[in-house]
Protein backbone atom coordinates (compact mmCIF):
# COMPACT_ATOMS: atom_id res chain seq x y z
CA UNK A 1 0.00 0.00 0.00
CA UNK A 2 1.38 3.49 -1.00
CA UNK A 3 2.02 6.18 1.58
CA UNK A 4 -0.43 8.69 0.63
CA UNK A 5 -2.91 5.89 1.02
CA UNK A 6 -1.79 4.80 4.66
CA UNK A 7 -2.23 8.44 5.70
CA UNK A 8 -5.79 8.23 5.14
CA UNK A 9 -6.53 5.18 6.46
CA UNK A 10 -4.30 5.59 9.48
CA UNK A 11 -6.46 5.73 12.66
CA UNK A 12 -7.34 9.30 13.96
CA UNK A 13 -8.62 10.41 17.17
CA UNK A 14 -10.04 14.09 17.65
CA UNK A 15 -8.99 15.80 21.10
CA UNK A 16 -11.55 13.97 23.88
CA UNK A 17 -14.17 16.67 25.36
CA UNK A 18 -15.02 15.61 28.59
CA UNK A 19 -18.01 16.08 31.21
CA UNK A 20 -17.99 19.29 33.15
CA UNK A 21 -18.92 17.58 36.80
CA UNK A 22 -17.42 13.83 35.46
CA UNK A 23 -14.16 14.89 34.05
CA UNK A 24 -12.92 10.92 33.86
CA UNK A 25 -15.77 10.50 31.29
CA UNK A 26 -15.13 11.88 27.79
CA UNK A 27 -16.39 11.59 23.91
CA UNK A 28 -14.12 11.75 21.14
CA UNK A 29 -14.04 11.21 17.28
CA UNK A 30 -12.26 8.55 15.23
CA UNK A 31 -12.05 7.08 12.20
CA UNK A 32 -10.99 3.37 13.90
CA UNK A 33 -13.86 1.85 11.93
CA UNK A 34 -13.17 3.46 8.11
CA UNK A 35 -15.89 5.63 9.15
CA UNK A 36 -15.57 9.07 11.45
CA UNK A 37 -17.74 8.38 14.17
CA UNK A 38 -18.32 8.82 18.01
CA UNK A 39 -16.60 7.12 20.91
CA UNK A 40 -17.23 7.56 24.94
CA UNK A 41 -14.00 6.68 26.87
CA UNK A 42 -14.30 5.59 30.83
CA UNK A 43 -10.88 7.18 31.73
CA UNK A 44 -11.21 5.19 35.31
CA UNK A 45 -11.41 1.91 33.88
CA UNK A 46 -9.90 2.33 30.41
CA UNK A 47 -13.33 1.53 28.59
CA UNK A 48 -13.31 2.98 24.92
CA UNK A 49 -16.80 2.31 23.23
CA UNK A 50 -18.36 3.10 20.03
CA UNK A 51 -21.33 5.15 20.40
CA UNK A 52 -22.74 5.33 16.57
CA UNK A 53 -22.52 3.41 13.84
CA UNK A 54 -24.13 5.21 10.66
CA UNK A 55 -22.95 4.50 7.08
CA UNK A 56 -22.14 7.81 6.54
CA UNK A 57 -20.69 8.30 9.81
CA UNK A 58 -20.99 10.79 12.27
CA UNK A 59 -18.93 13.62 14.03
CA UNK A 60 -21.30 16.20 16.03
CA UNK A 61 -21.94 14.84 19.70
CA UNK A 62 -21.47 16.13 23.35
CA UNK A 63 -21.51 14.86 26.52
CA UNK A 64 -24.44 16.07 29.30
CA UNK A 65 -22.88 18.39 32.72
CA UNK A 66 -22.58 15.23 34.52
CA UNK A 67 -21.66 12.86 31.80
CA UNK A 68 -24.62 10.03 32.04
CA UNK A 69 -25.30 11.02 28.46
CA UNK A 70 -24.34 11.55 25.19
CA UNK A 71 -26.32 13.48 22.58
CA UNK A 72 -25.69 13.35 18.75
CA UNK A 73 -27.23 15.05 15.84
CA UNK A 74 -28.74 13.07 13.06
CA UNK A 75 -28.77 13.65 9.39
CA UNK A 76 -29.84 11.70 6.63
CA UNK A 77 -26.66 10.93 4.72
CA UNK A 78 -24.79 14.22 5.25
CA UNK A 79 -27.75 16.65 4.42
CA UNK A 80 -27.10 18.45 8.29
CA UNK A 81 -30.67 18.35 8.83
CA UNK A 82 -31.76 16.25 11.29
CA UNK A 83 -32.53 15.82 15.17
CA UNK A 84 -30.45 15.17 18.07
CA UNK A 85 -30.67 12.05 19.82
CA UNK A 86 -29.16 10.64 23.13
CA UNK A 87 -27.46 7.50 24.48
CA UNK A 88 -26.25 6.85 28.19
CA UNK A 89 -22.77 7.09 28.46
CA UNK A 90 -22.55 3.31 29.35
CA UNK A 91 -24.41 2.52 25.96
CA UNK A 92 -27.98 1.59 25.25
CA UNK A 93 -30.59 2.72 22.62
CA UNK A 94 -30.94 6.14 20.88
CA UNK A 95 -33.63 7.92 21.85
CA UNK A 96 -35.25 11.11 20.68
CA UNK A 97 -33.74 13.60 22.51
CA UNK A 98 -36.17 16.44 22.38
CA UNK A 99 -39.65 15.30 21.37
CA UNK A 100 -41.66 17.83 19.71
CA UNK A 101 -38.94 19.26 17.28
CA UNK A 102 -39.22 18.91 13.65
CA UNK A 103 -35.85 18.47 11.83
CA UNK A 104 -33.90 21.16 11.57
CA UNK A 105 -30.53 22.50 10.78
CA UNK A 106 -28.67 22.53 13.66
CA UNK A 107 -28.14 26.15 15.70
CA UNK A 108 -26.18 25.29 18.86
CA UNK A 109 -26.87 23.40 21.60
CA UNK A 110 -26.76 24.08 25.46
CA UNK A 111 -27.31 21.46 28.16
CA UNK A 112 -27.97 22.44 31.48
CA UNK A 113 -27.15 21.01 35.32
CA UNK A 114 -30.64 20.53 36.02
CA UNK A 115 -31.64 18.93 32.51
CA UNK A 116 -32.94 22.03 30.91
CA UNK A 117 -31.96 21.94 27.18
CA UNK A 118 -31.39 25.20 24.72
CA UNK A 119 -32.30 23.84 20.43
CA UNK A 120 -30.89 26.10 18.41
CA UNK A 121 -32.60 25.78 14.73
CA UNK A 122 -32.31 26.92 11.36
CA UNK A 123 -34.92 26.50 8.31
CA UNK A 124 -36.01 27.93 5.14
CA UNK A 125 -39.34 28.61 6.48
CA UNK A 126 -38.72 29.92 9.79
CA UNK A 127 -35.21 30.94 9.80
CA UNK A 128 -33.11 30.63 13.23
CA UNK A 129 -35.46 29.49 15.96
CA UNK A 130 -34.38 29.04 19.89
CA UNK A 131 -36.49 26.22 22.41
CA UNK A 132 -35.95 25.86 25.47
CA UNK A 133 -37.18 22.19 27.34
CA UNK A 134 -36.99 21.57 30.80
CA UNK A 135 -37.52 17.93 32.63
CA UNK A 136 -41.03 17.61 33.11
CA UNK A 137 -42.48 19.63 30.77
CA UNK A 138 -44.64 18.85 27.85
CA UNK A 139 -42.62 20.04 25.16
CA UNK A 140 -39.90 22.76 24.43
CA UNK A 141 -40.90 26.43 24.50
CA UNK A 142 -40.20 28.98 21.67
CA UNK A 143 -37.98 31.62 23.21
CA UNK A 144 -36.35 33.57 19.99
CA UNK A 145 -37.06 33.59 16.32
CA UNK A 146 -35.44 36.05 13.66
CA UNK A 147 -35.05 35.56 10.21
CA UNK A 148 -31.23 35.94 9.76
CA UNK A 149 -28.66 33.89 11.12
CA UNK A 150 -28.44 32.85 14.73
CA UNK A 151 -27.53 30.55 17.56
CA UNK A 152 -27.20 29.68 20.23
CA UNK A 153 -23.93 30.46 22.53
CA UNK A 154 -23.36 29.34 25.93
CA UNK A 155 -25.89 28.79 29.54
CA UNK A 156 -24.27 29.58 32.45
CA UNK A 157 -23.24 27.36 34.88
CA UNK A 158 -26.41 27.82 37.65
CA UNK A 159 -28.64 27.90 34.63
CA UNK A 160 -29.99 31.51 35.02
CA UNK A 161 -28.14 32.88 31.80
CA UNK A 162 -28.38 32.13 28.32
CA UNK A 163 -26.40 34.14 25.25
CA UNK A 164 -27.54 34.27 21.58
CA UNK A 165 -25.25 34.97 19.24
CA UNK A 166 -27.23 36.58 16.25
CA UNK A 167 -27.05 38.59 12.94
CA UNK A 168 -30.27 40.56 13.09
CA UNK A 169 -28.28 43.60 11.97
CA UNK A 170 -27.96 41.84 8.34
CA UNK A 171 -24.15 41.42 8.62
CA UNK A 172 -23.34 37.68 9.29
CA UNK A 173 -20.30 38.25 9.11
CA UNK A 174 -20.01 39.99 12.67
CA UNK A 175 -22.28 38.59 15.44
CA UNK A 176 -23.97 40.72 18.21
CA UNK A 177 -24.97 39.07 21.74
CA UNK A 178 -27.87 39.03 23.69
CA UNK A 179 -27.83 37.46 27.20
CA UNK A 180 -31.71 36.48 28.03
CA UNK A 181 -33.04 34.80 31.11
CA UNK A 182 -34.46 31.00 30.37
CA UNK A 183 -38.31 32.71 29.73
CA UNK A 184 -36.61 34.66 26.63
CA UNK A 185 -36.71 38.15 28.68
CA UNK A 186 -33.23 40.25 27.46
CA UNK A 187 -30.94 40.82 30.12
CA UNK A 188 -28.21 42.59 28.30
CA UNK A 189 -26.88 43.62 24.67
CA UNK A 190 -23.64 44.05 23.52
CA UNK A 191 -23.44 45.03 19.70
CA UNK A 192 -19.83 46.14 18.10
CA UNK A 193 -21.58 46.42 14.91
CA UNK A 194 -23.71 49.39 16.40
CA UNK A 195 -26.62 48.36 14.45
CA UNK A 196 -24.75 46.69 10.90
CA UNK A 197 -22.90 50.28 10.88
CA UNK A 198 -19.23 48.77 11.65
CA UNK A 199 -17.16 45.97 10.65
CA UNK A 200 -16.84 44.49 14.20
CA UNK A 201 -18.13 41.39 15.60
CA UNK A 202 -18.16 39.56 19.14
CA UNK A 203 -18.32 35.45 19.35
CA UNK A 204 -18.93 33.52 22.11
CA UNK A 205 -16.15 31.78 24.19
CA UNK A 206 -17.97 30.26 27.33
CA UNK A 207 -19.57 31.50 30.68
CA UNK A 208 -17.77 31.13 33.57
CA UNK A 209 -17.58 27.70 35.06
CA UNK A 210 -18.62 28.05 38.31
CA UNK A 211 -21.72 29.06 40.27
CA UNK A 212 -22.41 32.36 41.30
CA UNK A 213 -20.15 33.97 38.34
CA UNK A 214 -22.25 35.78 35.37
CA UNK A 215 -18.56 36.84 33.23
CA UNK A 216 -19.17 35.91 29.94
CA UNK A 217 -16.04 35.25 27.92
CA UNK A 218 -16.12 36.59 24.49
CA UNK A 219 -13.96 37.27 21.39
CA UNK A 220 -14.04 41.00 20.32
CA UNK A 221 -12.51 43.06 16.67
CA UNK A 222 -11.82 46.27 18.57
CA UNK A 223 -8.28 46.32 17.86
CA UNK A 224 -8.21 44.89 14.38
CA UNK A 225 -8.05 41.59 15.43
CA UNK A 226 -9.99 38.42 17.85
CA UNK A 227 -9.16 38.96 20.96
CA UNK A 228 -10.86 37.76 24.46
CA UNK A 229 -12.57 39.85 26.82
CA UNK A 230 -14.42 39.10 29.91
CA UNK A 231 -18.27 40.43 29.96
CA UNK A 232 -20.36 40.64 32.87
CA UNK A 233 -24.05 41.13 31.68
CA UNK A 234 -25.34 41.75 34.81
CA UNK A 235 -23.35 44.44 35.89
CA UNK A 236 -22.79 46.12 31.67
CA UNK A 237 -19.36 45.98 32.92
CA UNK A 238 -16.22 44.61 30.13
CA UNK A 239 -12.79 44.00 30.73
CA UNK A 240 -10.36 43.53 28.05
CA UNK A 241 -7.19 41.63 28.66
CA UNK A 242 -3.42 42.90 27.63
CA UNK A 243 -2.53 39.82 26.04
CA UNK A 244 0.59 41.74 23.69
CA UNK A 245 0.64 38.90 20.90
CA UNK A 246 0.93 39.34 17.32
CA UNK A 247 -1.77 37.61 15.24
CA UNK A 248 -5.95 36.39 16.74
CA UNK A 249 -5.86 34.85 20.13
CA UNK A 250 -8.52 32.94 21.57
CA UNK A 251 -9.00 31.19 25.04
CA UNK A 252 -11.55 29.28 27.28
CA UNK A 253 -11.39 29.17 31.44
CA UNK A 254 -9.43 26.78 33.66
CA UNK A 255 -12.31 25.01 35.16
CA UNK A 256 -11.69 26.67 38.35
CA UNK A 257 -12.11 30.43 36.60
CA UNK A 258 -8.97 31.72 37.45
CA UNK A 259 -7.16 31.53 34.79
CA UNK A 260 -7.55 31.74 30.81
CA UNK A 261 -5.95 28.93 28.79
CA UNK A 262 -5.23 31.47 25.71
CA UNK A 263 -4.09 30.01 21.94
CA UNK A 264 -2.30 32.44 19.93
CA UNK A 265 -2.68 31.64 16.37
CA UNK A 266 0.41 33.45 14.09
CA UNK A 267 0.92 33.10 10.70
CA UNK A 268 -0.05 29.66 10.26
CA UNK A 269 0.98 28.31 13.59
CA UNK A 270 -0.09 28.07 17.01
CA UNK A 271 0.96 28.45 20.55
CA UNK A 272 -0.60 28.17 24.10
CA UNK A 273 -0.59 30.51 27.21
CA UNK A 274 -1.89 30.38 30.57
CA UNK A 275 -3.42 33.96 31.80
CA UNK A 276 -3.54 34.63 35.32
CA UNK A 277 -6.81 36.88 35.64
CA UNK A 278 -6.09 37.83 39.04
CA UNK A 279 -2.28 39.48 37.99
CA UNK A 280 -2.48 39.21 34.53
CA UNK A 281 1.02 37.28 34.22
CA UNK A 282 1.27 35.03 30.91
CA UNK A 283 3.08 31.73 31.19
CA UNK A 284 3.85 30.05 27.98
CA UNK A 285 3.01 26.21 27.87
CA UNK A 286 5.67 24.63 26.17
CA UNK A 287 4.19 23.21 22.71
CA UNK A 288 6.02 22.28 19.53
CA UNK A 289 6.29 24.15 16.75
CA UNK A 290 3.44 23.20 14.51
CA UNK A 291 -0.39 23.80 14.60
CA UNK A 292 -2.60 23.58 17.76
CA UNK A 293 -5.94 21.99 16.94
CA UNK A 294 -7.48 22.08 19.88
CA UNK A 295 -6.86 22.18 23.72
CA UNK A 296 -8.92 21.92 26.73
CA UNK A 297 -7.23 22.94 30.69
CA UNK A 298 -8.14 19.91 33.21
CA UNK A 299 -9.59 20.07 36.72
CA UNK A 300 -6.22 19.30 37.73
CA UNK A 301 -4.83 22.07 35.86
CA UNK A 302 -2.94 20.11 33.10
CA UNK A 303 -3.56 20.86 29.47
CA UNK A 304 -4.49 18.40 26.62
CA UNK A 305 -4.10 19.56 23.11
CA UNK A 306 -4.05 18.06 19.82
CA UNK A 307 -1.11 19.38 17.85
CA UNK A 308 0.54 18.12 14.36
CA UNK A 309 2.27 19.74 11.79
CA UNK A 310 2.89 19.40 8.07
CA UNK A 311 5.55 16.41 8.51
CA UNK A 312 4.30 14.81 11.88
CA UNK A 313 0.70 13.46 12.01
CA UNK A 314 -1.76 14.74 14.76
CA UNK A 315 -0.79 13.45 18.47
CA UNK A 316 -2.81 14.13 21.77
CA UNK A 317 -0.45 15.55 24.61
CA UNK A 318 -0.74 16.60 27.71
CA UNK A 319 1.97 19.42 29.59
CA UNK A 320 2.55 15.90 31.56
CA UNK A 321 4.60 15.25 28.77
CA UNK A 322 2.14 12.34 28.33
CA UNK A 323 0.52 11.34 25.00
CA UNK A 324 -3.09 11.47 26.17
CA UNK A 325 -4.79 9.11 23.72
CA UNK A 326 -3.69 6.77 21.12
CA UNK A 327 -5.22 5.50 18.43
CA UNK A 328 -4.62 1.59 17.60
CA UNK A 329 -3.03 0.69 14.80
CA UNK A 330 -0.20 1.63 12.54
CA UNK A 331 0.84 5.38 12.58
CA UNK A 332 0.64 7.38 9.69
CA UNK A 333 3.67 8.06 7.82
CA UNK A 334 5.71 11.23 7.59
CA UNK A 335 4.98 13.72 5.27
CA UNK A 336 7.46 16.88 4.49
CA UNK A 337 7.57 19.77 6.08
CA UNK A 338 5.59 23.05 4.93
CA UNK A 339 8.17 26.34 3.79
CA UNK A 340 6.86 29.73 4.41
CA UNK A 341 6.27 32.36 1.24
CA UNK A 342 5.93 36.10 1.68
CA UNK A 343 4.28 37.50 -2.11
CA UNK A 344 3.77 40.91 -2.43
CA UNK A 345 0.05 41.41 -3.73
CA UNK A 346 -2.23 43.79 -4.59
CA UNK A 347 -3.74 44.02 -0.94
CA UNK A 348 -0.61 43.15 1.10
CA UNK A 349 1.67 40.79 1.72
CA UNK A 350 0.21 37.46 1.51
CA UNK A 351 1.37 34.12 3.38
CA UNK A 352 1.50 31.02 1.34
CA UNK A 353 2.31 27.43 2.79
CA UNK A 354 4.45 24.95 0.00
CA UNK A 355 5.46 21.67 0.54
CA UNK A 356 7.80 19.61 -2.24
CA UNK A 357 9.11 16.65 -3.34
CA UNK A 358 12.51 16.24 -3.64
CA UNK A 359 14.90 17.00 -6.72
CA UNK A 360 15.18 20.09 -8.78
CA UNK A 361 12.11 22.50 -9.59
CA UNK A 362 10.37 23.27 -11.57
CA UNK A 363 7.70 21.10 -10.83
CA UNK A 364 4.32 19.77 -11.49
CA UNK A 365 2.42 22.45 -9.03
CA UNK A 366 -1.02 21.79 -7.33
CA UNK A 367 -2.18 25.27 -6.29
CA UNK A 368 -4.67 24.18 -3.29
CA UNK A 369 -7.05 26.91 -2.02
CA UNK A 370 -8.78 25.91 1.24
CA UNK A 371 -12.34 26.57 1.93
CA UNK A 372 -14.58 29.09 3.79
CA UNK A 373 -13.58 31.40 2.84
CA UNK A 374 -13.28 32.47 6.45
CA UNK A 375 -10.94 29.88 7.40
CA UNK A 376 -6.99 29.27 6.72
CA UNK A 377 -4.43 26.75 6.11
CA UNK A 378 -2.03 26.31 8.81
CA UNK A 379 1.59 24.00 9.49
CA UNK A 380 -0.69 20.93 9.86
CA UNK A 381 -0.53 17.14 9.08
CA UNK A 382 -3.07 17.12 6.21
CA UNK A 383 -3.28 13.75 3.99
CA UNK A 384 -4.39 15.43 0.24
CA UNK A 385 -1.07 17.40 0.25
CA UNK A 386 0.75 14.89 1.30
CA UNK A 387 -0.77 12.77 -1.59
CA UNK A 388 0.46 15.04 -4.29
CA UNK A 389 4.03 15.20 -2.97
CA UNK A 390 4.61 11.90 -2.94
CA UNK A 391 3.49 11.84 -6.71
CA UNK A 392 5.96 14.47 -7.45
CA UNK A 393 3.74 17.57 -7.20
CA UNK A 394 4.67 20.30 -5.33
CA UNK A 395 1.89 22.02 -3.46
CA UNK A 396 1.01 25.48 -2.66
CA UNK A 397 -1.46 26.74 -0.26
CA UNK A 398 -2.14 30.31 -0.24
CA UNK A 399 -4.20 32.25 2.89
CA UNK A 400 -5.57 34.68 0.53
CA UNK A 401 -7.38 37.59 1.35
CA UNK A 402 -10.52 36.83 3.18
CA UNK A 403 -8.87 34.25 5.40
CA UNK A 404 -8.45 34.47 9.18
CA UNK A 405 -5.60 34.76 11.13
CA UNK A 406 -4.15 37.95 9.58
CA UNK A 407 -6.55 40.28 11.18
CA UNK A 408 -9.93 41.77 10.76
CA UNK A 409 -8.96 43.93 7.50
CA UNK A 410 -7.87 40.67 5.69
CA UNK A 411 -10.75 38.49 6.55
CA UNK A 412 -13.13 41.28 5.44
CA UNK A 413 -11.57 42.31 2.38
CA UNK A 414 -13.25 40.32 -0.28
CA UNK A 415 -16.96 42.25 0.49
CA UNK A 416 -18.62 42.71 -3.33
CA UNK A 417 -15.98 41.46 -5.33
CA UNK A 418 -16.19 37.81 -4.01
CA UNK A 419 -14.21 35.55 -5.58
CA UNK A 420 -11.96 38.03 -7.74
CA UNK A 421 -10.04 39.37 -4.88
CA UNK A 422 -9.21 35.78 -3.53
CA UNK A 423 -7.47 34.83 -7.14
CA UNK A 424 -5.99 38.18 -7.15
CA UNK A 425 -3.63 36.97 -4.45
CA UNK A 426 -3.72 33.39 -5.53
CA UNK A 427 -2.10 34.51 -8.88
CA UNK A 428 0.15 36.43 -7.31
CA UNK A 429 1.45 33.50 -5.51
CA UNK A 430 1.68 32.00 -9.06
CA UNK A 431 3.67 34.41 -10.42
CA UNK A 432 5.91 34.08 -7.45
CA UNK A 433 6.16 30.25 -7.82
CA UNK A 434 6.97 30.38 -11.47
CA UNK A 435 9.49 33.35 -11.21
CA UNK A 436 11.62 31.23 -8.48
CA UNK A 437 11.55 28.19 -9.91
CA UNK A 438 9.47 26.31 -8.17
CA UNK A 439 6.35 25.85 -10.44
CA UNK A 440 6.29 24.62 -14.10
CA UNK A 441 4.13 26.97 -16.21
CA UNK A 442 2.81 24.62 -18.17
CA UNK A 443 1.71 22.23 -15.47
CA UNK A 444 -0.35 24.10 -12.72
CA UNK A 445 -3.05 23.04 -11.52
CA UNK A 446 -6.00 25.26 -9.76
CA UNK A 447 -7.66 22.74 -6.93
CA UNK A 448 -10.08 22.71 -4.08
CA UNK A 449 -12.55 21.94 -2.14
CA UNK A 450 -16.18 24.22 -1.02
CA UNK A 451 -15.23 27.60 -1.20
CA UNK A 452 -11.71 26.24 -2.98
CA UNK A 453 -13.47 24.84 -5.53
CA UNK A 454 -15.65 27.72 -6.14
CA UNK A 455 -12.29 29.48 -6.43
CA UNK A 456 -11.38 26.68 -8.65
CA UNK A 457 -14.05 27.09 -11.04
CA UNK A 458 -14.05 30.60 -11.33
CA UNK A 459 -10.08 30.91 -11.78
CA UNK A 460 -10.58 28.46 -14.56
CA UNK A 461 -13.03 30.96 -15.95
CA UNK A 462 -11.30 34.02 -15.97
CA UNK A 463 -7.77 33.44 -15.34
CA UNK A 464 -7.86 30.46 -18.14
CA UNK A 465 -4.34 31.11 -20.12
CA UNK A 466 -3.03 30.06 -16.77
CA UNK A 467 -3.85 27.13 -15.31
CA UNK A 468 -3.75 23.50 -17.11
CA UNK A 469 -5.91 21.81 -15.24
CA UNK A 470 -8.90 22.01 -12.20
CA UNK A 471 -9.83 19.89 -9.69
CA UNK A 472 -13.27 21.47 -8.04
CA UNK A 473 -14.78 19.32 -4.72
CA UNK A 474 -18.43 19.90 -3.63
CA UNK A 475 -18.00 23.83 -5.54
CA UNK A 476 -20.27 26.64 -6.05
CA UNK A 477 -20.37 26.65 -9.43
CA UNK A 478 -23.66 28.64 -10.57
CA UNK A 479 -23.81 31.12 -7.25
CA UNK A 480 -27.53 31.97 -7.88
CA UNK A 481 -28.95 28.69 -8.29
CA UNK A 482 -27.10 27.97 -5.39
CA UNK A 483 -28.15 30.81 -3.28
CA UNK A 484 -31.47 29.60 -4.17
CA UNK A 485 -30.73 26.17 -2.90
CA UNK A 486 -28.60 26.28 0.26
CA UNK A 487 -28.97 25.86 3.52
CA UNK A 488 -30.53 29.08 5.25
CA UNK A 489 -27.83 30.49 7.79
CA UNK A 490 -25.56 30.72 4.08
CA UNK A 491 -27.80 32.65 2.52
CA UNK A 492 -27.20 35.45 4.83
CA UNK A 493 -23.83 34.86 4.48
CA UNK A 494 -24.05 35.81 0.43
CA UNK A 495 -25.96 38.23 1.20
CA UNK A 496 -23.37 39.99 3.59
CA UNK A 497 -20.64 39.13 0.74
CA UNK A 498 -22.34 40.14 -1.92
CA UNK A 499 -24.68 43.06 -0.39
CA UNK A 500 -28.04 41.57 -1.15
CA UNK A 501 -29.94 38.76 -2.73
CA UNK A 502 -29.61 37.85 -7.06
CA UNK A 503 -32.54 39.90 -7.42
CA UNK A 504 -30.97 42.81 -5.74
CA UNK A 505 -27.56 42.99 -6.86
CA UNK A 506 -27.95 41.03 -10.07
CA UNK A 507 -24.80 41.93 -11.63
CA UNK A 508 -22.53 41.18 -8.13
CA UNK A 509 -23.72 37.63 -8.34
CA UNK A 510 -22.91 37.41 -12.22
CA UNK A 511 -19.56 39.04 -11.87
CA UNK A 512 -18.62 36.85 -8.94
CA UNK A 513 -20.40 33.36 -10.62
CA UNK A 514 -18.29 30.37 -12.33
CA UNK A 515 -21.57 29.73 -14.41
CA UNK A 516 -20.53 33.44 -16.33
CA UNK A 517 -17.62 32.59 -17.64
CA UNK A 518 -17.82 29.07 -18.69
CA UNK A 519 -17.52 29.08 -21.84
CA UNK A 520 -14.33 31.15 -21.51
CA UNK A 521 -12.62 27.88 -19.86
CA UNK A 522 -9.49 25.82 -21.59
CA UNK A 523 -7.95 23.40 -18.93
CA UNK A 524 -9.82 19.89 -18.47
CA UNK A 525 -11.88 19.98 -15.37
CA UNK A 526 -12.66 17.22 -12.93
CA UNK A 527 -15.14 18.16 -10.45
CA UNK A 528 -16.75 15.81 -7.59
CA UNK A 529 -20.13 16.30 -5.38
CA UNK A 530 -21.95 15.18 -2.93
CA UNK A 531 -25.67 14.54 -4.03
CA UNK A 532 -27.23 15.38 -0.49
CA UNK A 533 -25.00 18.82 0.28
CA UNK A 534 -26.83 21.51 2.08
CA UNK A 535 -23.99 23.84 1.13
CA UNK A 536 -22.58 23.84 -2.64
CA UNK A 537 -26.19 21.77 -3.66
CA UNK A 538 -26.07 19.17 -6.69
CA UNK A 539 -28.51 21.44 -9.25
CA UNK A 540 -26.28 24.21 -9.78
CA UNK A 541 -23.21 21.91 -9.93
CA UNK A 542 -24.97 20.26 -13.20
CA UNK A 543 -26.16 23.41 -14.08
CA UNK A 544 -22.06 24.01 -14.77
CA UNK A 545 -21.75 20.89 -16.31
CA UNK A 546 -24.32 20.91 -18.25
CA UNK A 547 -22.98 23.93 -19.92
CA UNK A 548 -19.11 21.54 -20.08
CA UNK A 549 -21.25 19.18 -22.28
CA UNK A 550 -22.78 21.73 -24.67
CA UNK A 551 -19.35 22.95 -25.31
CA UNK A 552 -17.71 19.45 -25.44
CA UNK A 553 -15.26 20.60 -23.27
CA UNK A 554 -13.29 17.81 -21.55
CA UNK A 555 -14.83 16.89 -17.86
CA UNK A 556 -15.29 14.26 -15.63
CA UNK A 557 -17.97 14.63 -12.72
CA UNK A 558 -17.54 11.98 -9.77
CA UNK A 559 -21.12 12.19 -8.24
CA UNK A 560 -21.57 10.66 -4.69
CA UNK A 561 -24.22 9.68 -2.14
CA UNK A 562 -23.31 11.86 1.35
CA UNK A 563 -23.49 15.53 1.66
CA UNK A 564 -20.74 18.36 1.82
CA UNK A 565 -18.01 15.73 2.07
CA UNK A 566 -17.50 12.40 2.69
CA UNK A 567 -16.57 10.62 6.26
CA UNK A 568 -15.75 7.33 4.74
CA UNK A 569 -11.98 6.78 4.38
CA UNK A 570 -12.36 4.68 1.86
CA UNK A 571 -14.64 7.27 -0.13
CA UNK A 572 -12.16 9.41 0.50
CA UNK A 573 -9.02 7.91 -0.89
CA UNK A 574 -11.50 6.96 -3.75
CA UNK A 575 -11.82 10.95 -4.60
CA UNK A 576 -8.01 11.56 -4.41
CA UNK A 577 -7.16 8.79 -6.58
CA UNK A 578 -9.53 10.22 -8.96
CA UNK A 579 -7.75 13.35 -9.19
CA UNK A 580 -4.70 12.35 -9.46
CA UNK A 581 -5.54 10.02 -12.18
CA UNK A 582 -7.43 12.61 -13.74
CA UNK A 583 -4.36 14.86 -13.57
CA UNK A 584 -1.85 12.51 -14.72
CA UNK A 585 -4.04 11.57 -17.95
CA UNK A 586 -4.60 15.53 -18.45
CA UNK A 587 -1.49 17.29 -18.27
CA UNK A 588 0.85 17.81 -20.57
CA UNK A 589 4.50 15.76 -20.66
CA UNK A 590 3.27 14.21 -17.80
CA UNK A 591 3.05 10.40 -18.02
CA UNK A 592 1.69 7.78 -15.40
CA UNK A 593 4.37 6.39 -13.22
CA UNK A 594 4.55 3.68 -10.39
CA UNK A 595 3.02 4.64 -7.14
CA UNK A 596 5.68 5.47 -4.87
CA UNK A 597 6.04 2.75 -2.08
Amino acid sequence: MPDWEKRFRAPRVSLPEWAEDAPERSLFISNATGTFELYAWDRTTGEQRQVTDRPNGTTDGTLTPDGEWIWWFSDTDGDEFGVWMRQPFEGGPDTRAVEGLDPSYPAGLALGRDGTVVVGRSTDEDGSTIHLWRPGSPAPVEIYRHSESAGVGDLSHDGTLLVIEHTEHGDAMHSALRVVRPDGSTVAELDDSEGGTKELGLTVLGFAPVDGDSRLLIGHQRHGRWEPMIWDPLTGTTRELAIDLPGDISAEWYPDASALLVAHSHQARDELFRYDLAGGERTRIDTPAGSVLGATARPDGTVEFLWSSAAQPPQVRSTTGARVLDPPGTKAPESVPVEDAWVEGPGGTIHALVQKPAGQGPFPTVFEVHGGPTHHDTDSFASQPAAWVDHGFAVVRVNYRGSTGYGRAWTDALKHRVGLIELEDVDAVRAWAVDSGLADPDRLVLAGGSWGGYLTLLGLGIQPEVWALGLAAVPVADYVTAYHDEMEALKSMDRTLLGGTPEEVPERFEASSPLTYVEKVRAPVYISAGLNDPRCPIRQVENYVGRLEERGHPHEVYRYDAGHGSLVVEERIKQVRLEIDFATRHLPALTPSPEPA
